[in-house]
């Protein structure tokens, strides 16, 4: 039971992931079917339906690569002991309160505007931003820590 709750959101990541795949080979078939008809209309319904399977596909993979990126990005910070402590107060649902989230968030807005080409402060900042319920600027912080990882994988201050 632990290693289903551990997986809980890879699983549903994958099984998400497959239905969309079925839902793609599903739209490309009928875009095959549609162009081989004689009549012009079911031609081109045919060519639009081949751009959603290549949409759909690239949306499932970079998705799926910044998720990816993000937990190997979330290891190694907590193996160095970066992660911030989740000592934020929760409702009885299990949902962060959002005035204690808000109360926390200049503190790793600071840290980031200290150290801006520090992937670690913009996962942090990523992390306070979705505590604080703004998923988009979570997403924006996070990619950034993914670009500036990418960029150097040795921690601040170190050299070769």
């Amino acid at each position: 039971m632990d290693w289903l709750k551990e997986h809980r959101t890879k699983l549903w990541v994958a099984g998400v992931a497959l239905l969309l795949v079925f839902y793609l080979v599903l739209t490309l078939n009928r875009a095959i079917l549609l162009l081989a008809d004689p009549q012009l209309i079911a031609k081109a319904i045919g060519a639009a339906y081949l751009v959603l399977p290549v949409i759909g596909a690239w949306a499932l993979v970079r998705e799926i690569m910044f998720g990816a990126g993000l937990e190997r990005l979330g290891r190694e910070l907590e193996a160095e002991g970066g992660l911030p402590v989740d000592a934020l107060p929760r409702t009885p649902g299990g949902r962060i309160v959002r005035s204690a989230a808000d109360a926390e968030f200049p503190r790793y807005q600071a840290e980031t505007e200290a150290a801006p080409e520090d992937w670690r402060s913009w996962y942090r900042l990523g992390l306070a931003y979705d505590a604080s319920g703004d998923r988009k600027r979570a997403r924006a912080a996070m990619r950034r820590a993914i670009a500036l990882h990418r960029g150097t994988t040795e921690a601040p201050g170190s050299s070769h």
